[in-house]
C-alpha cells in the first residue's frame, strides 16, 4: 500500500449577511477546506450559534470546500434537519457535480435546494 496519508485541511467557516434581490435577509455560512467528522464545530457550531429569531433563509456555501466525506455529509444532514425543525429554508451552493450527485443520492435535496451559484439561490428568494 505504501504510506498514503491524507492530510485533511481544517474546516473554516464564516457567516455573511446578504439581501436577496427581493429584499429578503439571507444568512450565508461559507465553508472552506474539507468537511469531515472533525468539522463539527465549524459546521454545526457555526449554525447553532446563529440567532434563531430572524434567520429564515440560510445559504450554505461550499465553493471553497475541497472534500466532504461521509461523516461530513452526516453533519450537513444534521444541520439541515435542525434548520427544517426551526422552519428555515436552506440553499446549498457551489457544490461540484460529484457532490450534487452525492447530496441527491443521500436525500439532502429534501431539505435543501441545490443551486450552482449564490446569485441563482438569491434570485429564487
Amino acid at each position: 500500500m505504501g504510506d498514503h496519508t491524507i492530510v485533511q485541511s481544517e474546516t473554516k467557516s464564516h457567516v455573511d449577511q446578504l439581501t436577496s434581490p427581493a429584499g429578503q435577509p439571507v444568512t450565508a455560512l461559507r465553508f472552506e477546506g474539507d468537511i469531515a467528522s472533525t468539522s463539527k464545530v465549524a459546521v454545526l457550531g457555526t449554525y447553532q450559534a446563529l440567532p434563531k429569531n430572524g434567520v429564515k433563509l440560510i445559504l450554505l456555501d461550499f465553493t471553497k470546500v475541497d472534500y466532504i466525506n461521509s461523516s461530513g455529509i452526516a453533519l450537513i444532514i444534521q444541520l439541515l434537519i435542525e434548520a427544517k425543525g426551526a422552519g428555515q429554508k436552506v440553499f446549498a451552493v457551489g457544490l461540484s457535480p460529484h457532490f450534487v450527485k452525492v447530496f441527491t443520492m443521500v436525500g439532502i435535496t429534501k431539505y435543501a435546494t441545490l443551486t450552482a451559484t449564490q446569485a441563482e439561490a438569491l434570485a429564487e428568494l
